[in-house]
């Protein structure tokens, strides 16, 4: 049977391969936070979530214990998503600016959100080797984008990832804006992470974002260097 991103997407939520990991999310969606002692926990790997044609994907570091971990969609349920979908929806690629659960009728067009590591890790902090755990589904995830074209990481880790993902071996350094080109022409735009910490103190704007979201809309339409057009 051929791989497609929904044998991909089955595999994952079944994966126990990181016994902290599991142990934490497990524990998370049992040891509820008050506001949401009356909703069922996912409580397990999240996998991505998004348009399959999609010529942009946005790569964050993994899901959160109260949000994804408890919906089941990437970046859903906390404020981090609160602000993603919200600057989507303004640039055309989501079809509602909320992403509540995973049921709400939320498409997107054009994007495809996913992250290095799939479980909630305990104070956000993933260890290498859970990272590495997590590679191979990355690295599949990746080869059925077939339109991927340009790549948003949020925050340093995702950028690392990713360069070593697409073999970008000399790298600029992180910040707000920087890009690099991989070997195969796909452009990877830096971002601020879409975190609480940095949208409440005003290290990422909306605007900060908006306008790395025009500049990936503008790359995904360029030719890519190394990459035979049809």
């Amino acid at each position: 049977m051929p791989d497609s991103l929904d044998k991909l997407n089955a595999e994952i939520v079944e994966c126990r391969a990181c016994p902290r990991l599991v142990n934490w999310r497990e524990a998370v969606a049992t040891d509820k936070r008050a506001a949401f002692a009356d909703q069922d926990y996912w409580g397990r790997p999240v996998p991505g979530f998004g348009d399959p044609d999609a010529s942009i994907a946005i790569v964050g570091l993994a899901p959160a214990a109260h949000g994804a971990n408890r919906t089941g969609r990437m970046f859903t349920g906390d404020r981090s998503g609160d602000f993603l979908y919200a600057a989507l929806y303004g640039a055309g690629l989501a079809s509602q600016p909320q992403s509540v659960r995973r049921d709400d009728g939320l498409y997107l067009d054009g994007v495809y959100i996913t992250a290095p590591v799939r479980c909630a890790p305990p104070g956000n902090k993933p260890t290498p080797a859970e990272r590495d755990n997590c590679r191979p589904y990355l690295r599949r995830e990746l080869s059925l984008l077939a339109n991927l074209r340009v790549v948003i990481v949020l925050g340093q880790f995702a950028y690392q990832v990713m360069a070593a993902e697409l073999g970008i071996k000399r790298r600029p350094r992180f910040g707000h804006g920087v890009e690099a080109t991989a070997p195969d022409g796909t452009v990877v735009l830096c971002s601020f992470h879409v975190s609480q910490q940095n949208t409440f103190t005003g290290k990422l704007t909306p605007a900060m974002f908006d306008a790395v979201l025009a500049r990936a809309r503008a790359a995904a339409v360029q030719p890519q260097v190394g990459r035979i057009e049809n």
